[in-house]
């Protein structure tokens, strides 16, 4: 083969695979702007205080575990888990997240990771809680053309102790 026919293969090879490229690309950005629209629906709800709006983003058959690890399956059964928390100890939180990072492990399903940060708790006895940071962590589904929560774990960062290098180093 000669440079030029080397050359033109190789040509031809980047331009085919170029499009290809490109197109996975416009392809996700739809799909990661509608996840993040799950994320603001999500925030809203609970911004709202609304345990309904709250668990209409989940999946029928979702399954939501707390930063205590305690949790809920089923939408119903996580709408009712939040409705007496939105009544008393989340009543005036507000709540916000500052960055999410979406891996798409299949075109249809995507892990997210949200870090929130949170004012406005109280805790059981009515007192305000110091503000709070924490990570939330969603499997999605697109389900029927829509984004919806499958899985969800939170995590909450400053129930954490202030991390020592030393430990870190050990681990």
């Amino acid at each position: 083969m000669t440079t030029n026919n080397l050359f033109l293969c190789l040509a031809v090879i980047a331009f085919v695979g170029l499009p290809s490229t490109l197109w996975a690309q416009v392809k996700v950005e739809p799909d990661q702007q509608e996840v993040a629209a799950v994320v603001d629906r999500f925030m809203d709800a609970w911004n709202h205080h609304d345990a309904k709006a709250f668990a209409a983003v989940f999946a029928e058959d979702a399954d939501f575990t707390n930063w205590r690890g305690t949790g809920a399956s089923g939408r119903s059964k996580i709408e009712e888990f939040h409705a007496p928390m939105f009544a008393t100890i989340f009543k005036n939180s507000h709540q916000h997240y500052s960055a999410i990072k979406t891996r798409f492990i299949r075109p249809d399903v995507a892990a997210v990771d949200v870090h929130w940060e949170m004012t406005g708790a109280l805790d059981a006895q009515g007192n305000p809680r110091p503000d709070r940071l924490g990570l939330l962590n969603f499997v999605m589904a697109k389900n029927d053309g829509r984004w919806q929560i499958l899985v969800m774990h939170n995590l909450d960062l400053t129930a954490l102790p202030p991390s020592n290098s030393a430990d870190s180093a050990n681990k």
